[in-house]
């Protein structure tokens, strides 16, 4: 393994436990990590607005990669990179979803929005801790937007995705995120873009990245850092992927990567 000089971290299922908390030693890892000189920043699907309060608590001053990497932004609100979806595009997929009675929330300059309330809403807005600005109509959209999420039971989505993805996917990542989740993003948005982006400003590639994630989105972010983790609660295609299988988010996996293999307060096997 080379040297490791930068550090992405998924959020959800990843960095934060299932109360949607950061355990006290993950946070005195990543503290000790960043005081040896290596950056550690956050790659999530959330919105920069719902992942810099994590960023805050954690004490990071660098750029985040949000959206599923549709945008990298600092904390200091400085915008690095930014991939929204094309207009039109974004445009038909919505009247597509709304024709068949799904929510949908659309994201535009890192505002979210929403037609209407909904039980979906309601708890979409308890994990992200982020609350909507509601509209009249997406009839028509006004702005690219840099995400489209449509939120449903997962039966439905599921099959939603299927009907989207031979229409538009050429054109989109259509990801299932979470049960009752799906994602919909620019096709080049993705965390591994946005991290080899990140890496190659900071002066060096991602054989020099450690990449921590669970999900589907992450995939390819652990398949291309040099060194990849995937947590024990990880989908089984992830955990293929990757150079290491930690313990679960509930059970301090980011934490013990760390200590394992940077901060070496483990032996390592």
């Amino acid at each position: 393994m080379k040297d490791i000089k930068l550090i992405a971290i998924d959020l959800d299922d990843t960095l934060l436990r299932d109360d949607l908390t950061i355990s006290k030693r993950s946070k005195e890892n990543i503290r000790k990590v960043i005081a040896k000189g290596i950056t550690v920043t956050l790659a999530t699907g959330r919105m920069f607005a719902a992942a810099f309060p994590y960023a805050k608590e954690l004490g990071l001053n660098v750029p985040l990669i949000t959206y599923q990497g549709a945008m990298v932004k600092c904390v200091n609100g400085e915008l690095i990179h930014h991939r929204p979806l094309p207009l039109d595009i974004a445009q038909e997929v919505a009247d597509y979803v709304r024709a068949h009675d799904y929510h949908l929330n659309v994201y535009v300059d890192d505002v979210l929005y929403m037609e209407q309330d909904s039980p979906e809403a309601r708890h979409y807005e308890t994990i992200t801790r982020v609350s909507p600005n509601y509209v009249e109509s997406f009839d028509k959209l006004w702005a690219d937007p840099t995400k489209l999420v449509v939120l449903a039971e997962d039966s439905r989505i599921k099959s939603l995705a299927k009907e989207l993805e031979p229409r538009f996917g050429h054109i989109l990542n259509i990801i299932r995120t979470l049960p009752g989740m799906l994602e919909i993003t620019h096709k080049k948005a993705t965390k591994s873009n946005a991290l080899k982006a990140l890496a190659k400003s900071l002066g060096f590639g991602l054989e020099n990245v450690m990449a921590i994630g669970d999900s589907p989105n992450d995939i390819e972010m652990v398949q291309d850092a040099g060194f990849g983790v995937a947590m024990e609660n990880s989908i089984p295609l992830l955990k293929e992927k990757a150079d290491y299988i930690t313990l679960s988010n509930n059970d301090d996996g980011v934490a013990e990567v760390l200590e394992k293999f940077v901060l070496n307060t483990q032996k390592a096997c």
